[in-house]
This record gives C-alpha cells, structure tokens and sequence, in this order.
C-alpha cells in the first residue's frame, strides 16, 4: 500500500490492481501503461537452406500443424501430416447443415440447418491484435467480416429485478451514473483532497459530469440527460409526439445486484475489444484455406498409437480408421500438436521430463448449442442487431448472428456459449436435453418466441469431443513455472506446438504463434545436426 498524499509508482499501482482484478484486470493495466503489447508476430518465419532430404512429420491438421507444414515445405524440407480426422482445420471448425457429428458414448446429431446458416463450436472471433492470424487469413484468401461483440441493445439477466432481464445500456449507464454522483460527493466533501490537486479535482469533476450524465447539481435524475445513455421511455420523433419522454433510472441497489459491472468488464478485457472479425461463411472457413495450401500433405484417418525417436528419426505408427490397416510414418524430425490430453495416452519413449509436462496440464470443458429459428425476431422485435446477452444461468449467454441483416428466414443463434460447472452439466446430458435446457433457459430473454420460433439445433460439448477431450490447456501459474519451458523445449527430435505451448492459449493466434516458434527452432536444429 502507498501513503495518503504520495503518488504511487506503477509497480505500486499494478500490484494493487492485480490483487483486487486478477490477472485480467493486470493485463489489460499493463497494456494500457504499455507494459504489454500485441501478440508477438514480426511476420511469416525466415526459413532456408534446408538440407536436401531432410524430412519432418507433422501429427494433427490444426492450423498449428498446417502452418508448420506449409513453412516447413516453403523452407524446402519433405514434409506429411498425419490427421486423425477426415478434415483439416481441428478446433477450427463450423457445422452446417448435412453435416454429422458423432460425440464419445455413441450420440450423433445430424445437423439440420437451412443453407448458409451454421454453429461455430469453436473459435468465433478473431481480435483486432492477433496479427499471425490476420496476416495468413489475408494471404490464404479468407474473407472476413465484423464479428458483432458489443451490443448495447442486448439484455442483462440476473436475480435482480424479479429475474427480468434489462438492457445493457440502461443498467451500465445508471451504474455509471450513480458512481460518477457518488464521486462527486466525496470530492465535495474533500475525501481525494490528500490526491488530487484542486485543477485536478475541477477536471475530475467535470468528467464525471460528463461521463456518468450528471445534471446541473451533479445529481443522477430522470432527465433527458440521463436518457441519452440508458434509452428513452419515448424516444425523439417527428410531427406532433416527437418531443421525447426521458425513462426512470434503476434504483441503485437494484443495479448493485445485477453485477452488471461483470458485464462492463468482460468489454473491456483485452481479448474482446473492438474490432473483431470472423470468417464470412463460418470458422471452418480458416481450416478449409489453411487445408488448400497443404492438401497433398495430409493422410486423414490417421490414428496415430506410437511415437518413438531413435538417434537417426522418428517412426510413427498409426490406424488407418476407414480400413483398420496398421501403418508406420517415419522422418528426421517431429512436430507434434496432438492435444496433450490425448498425447498423454500414446505410447512414446519422449523424455520423461517432457512426460510430466503433458500430464500436468488439464484442459477445460465448454458447451456451445446453435439454435435455429424461423425468423430473425431478435431482430424484428427488439432491434439486436449482432452481439450477447448474458445470463447467471448455466448457458451463460446467448449470441446473434452477426450477418444477413433484416434477411427474411431462418437463422441460427448461439443459444449457449458454457464454460465452469455450466459446462460440465450439459456436457453430461444427451443433445436432446441440451436443446431443451437451452430452449428453457434462453426464453428469459425472449419469451414471446423462443420455443415458438424453435426450428432445429445442434450442440457441442468439448468434454466429449473424441480428438481433443477437452477445450483447451488450462495452465496455471504453477504448472507453467514447473512444466511450461519443457513442454516447448525441443526433445531431442520431436518438438511440440499448439495453443497449450503458448501464453495465448484457448485462441488460434496462440496456436500459429507458438507454430512458428517451434519450427524456427526445430531449423536451426536441423542445420546444426
């Protein structure tokens, strides 16, 4: 803690932040006082001069896999991967309708949406800084669009108000509103005299007016003022009504107990700022493009059961899966982004250091669920137009498509986006009864027509996905001290890549980043072999 009156330093104020906000919190200050920076992409990797011959094997199609593949061969090495599935792109991956999806314990859904319409199980969004991704996007030819993810129409769901759902705009602008009147009153009262110059205190007190829309006494009342941010109960309009009627402000405990600065905060993280984009056509477009540039690389089915290195290469044996037929891959070097959940069940003579590493590091559950409606009512009806709504619900929130605008027919939407114990709860239960928890628990935000619009739907739960068993690495700050430099070190032939062996995990950028990271080194190994 500092003294009153003594201007913290910025080791002060971040270990101050850290400890009330997280680790999130932190990072999003230290980006901020640029202590951080955007994701670490100086361009595509500088690779050449491989020796004539030299041969890589690459286990998994995901785009870290991929992107090895297609720079490695760029820097003249032989290179094959071995897919277990019968498509590129791994967790880079869109369900559109026809498609089939068979879930560990036998379940399959057969997708049944209308064309051009699909559900993203997982990645949706791609953020402005995640420069690796962008840059091969534009180079492969995938087409992008804004991706829709703040909505200050959409609706805030909680205990509060009797559990009826209120619009974001509305509860953030009386949050800030009542915040910025109880500011002012401490000023007045000469609590921040010991921190604040008297300039700075009449600049303070002039952006509180502003910011929370004070009126002349610097109090937050019904008024046109306040309206401007938290809507209208009339909104301005032309001829004889067209003078606005301003709404009542929230009382302020009711909006204390929406925790509707939950919602303000996950704006602001540094992941999820504007602008973000997402493939026009749906995520499985990136892996379709990346899948384009290696296609006579790849042998599909694969399943791979050994990975064993020697002195002179590496052998793979694998399971063709469409015939049953054992098979065996070698080369001189390895580059492994199998899942580690996964990798820690293939028999392999890796070091046991790199081992305990694999096992260390669990991967957590998500559940999506894609809801296809008849019509566009969110649209129609209550004027959201892309982004969330949020729910304490297991669902956790509801996401609108973010194209075709004011398009008659069907669209689907995210009926469900869950994470936590949420996601273990549906992951437990048949599709059939994840639809209809979505179905139940989504009709809080829109009860006139949910069930009533309901077409068809198709779900996800990443816990029983059977080539990753899990959504993504979870490190902590123990696991990644003790394990993390070995699990992305190179043992002796075989080196590992993916968003597990990066600090941006759970994001593609992490994925292609820790890629060009893993084969730069694995390179300059090779020459100096």
């Amino acid at each position: 803690m500092t003294d009153l009156g003594k201007t913290p330093t910025r080791r002060e104020l971040l270990t101050a932040i850290g400890m009330i906000g997280g680790t999130a919190a932190l990072y999003q200050a230290m980006t901020t006082m640029a202590h951080a920076a955007e994701t670490q992409f100086a361009g595509p990797p500088n690779l050449s001069g491989a020796r004539k011959g030299a041969t890589v094997i690459v286990l998994g199609a995901g785009l870290a896999g991929m992107l090895a593949a297609y720079e490695l061969t760029k820097a003249g090495y032989r290179v094959r991967i071995l897919e277990y599935q019968n498509r590129a792109g791994g967790r880079n991956w869109s369900l559109y309708g026809g498609d089939t999806y068979t879930e560990l314990g036998g379940a399959t859904q057969k997708v049944q949406f209308a064309p051009g319409n699909y559900l993203n199980p997982g990645p949706w969004r791609i953020p402005h800084h995640h420069r690796t991704l962008l840059h091969y996007c534009k180079a492969f030819g995938v087409k992008l669009e804004p991706f829709i993810q703040f909505n200050h129409n959409a609706y805030v769901h909680s205990d509060a108000f009797g559990g009826k759902p209120q619009r974001f705009k509305s509860l953030a602008a009386d949050f800030e509103g009542n915040v910025a009147e109880l500011l002012n009153k401490s000023i007045d009262q000469k609590a921040l005299d010991a921190t604040l110059t008297a300039e700075d205190r009449d600049k303070l007190k002039e952006a509180l007016r502003d910011w929370g829309m004070l009126d002349k006494d610097m109090r937050y009342t019904k008024n046109l003022r306040s309206s401007e941010h938290r809507g209208f109960d009339r909104p301005p309009g032309g001829g004889v009504n067209g003078s606005p009627i301003p709404s009542e402000p929230f009382a302020f405990k009711d909006v204390l107990d929406s925790r509707i600065w939950t919602q303000m905060a996950f704006f602001m993280n540094y992941e999820f700022q504007t602008t973000m984009f997402q493939p026009v056509g749906g995520m499985g477009m990136i892996g379709k493009a990346f899948g384009a540039q290696v296609q006579p690389l790849v042998t599909f089915n694969a399943k791979v059961s050994k990975i064993l290195q020697d002195k002179k290469g590496v052998t793979v044996s694998y399971t063709d899966t469409s015939t049953g037929q054992a098979q065996t891959a070698r080369a001189d070097y390895c580059v492994c982004t199998i899942p580690l959940g996964i990798l820690n069940q293939i028999e392999s003579n890796l070091s046991d250091p790199l081992k305990a590493a694999v096992a260390a590091v669990p991967y957590s559950n998500s559940v999506k669920i894609g809801l296809e409606m008849n019509r566009r009512f969110w649209e129609e009806d209550q004027a959201i137009y892309g982004g969330h709504s949020f729910t304490n619900q297991e669902i956790s929130l509801i996401s609108y498509p973010n194209f075709d605008y004011l398009k008659d027919g069907p669209a689907v939407l995210l009926g469900a986006f869950a994470s936590g114990m949420g996601a273990y709860r549906l992951g437990g239960m048949t599709p059939e009864e994840r639809i209809e928890t979505a179905l139940a628990q989504g009709s809080v935000f829109h009860p006139a027509q949910y069930r009533k619009e309901y077409r068809n739907g198709a779900s996800v739960a990443w816990s029983r996905v059977p080539w990753t068993m899990g959504c993504c690495a979870r490190w902590n700050e123990d696991t990644r001290k003790q394990h993390y430099q070995t699990l992305v070190g190179i043992d002796d032939r075989v080196v590992l890549a993916g968003e597990h062996a990066s600090y941006v995990g759970c994001w593609m950028e992490g994925a292609l980043l820790s890629s060009i990271d893993a084969i730069t080194r694995l390179h300059k190994r090779a020459l100096e072999a």
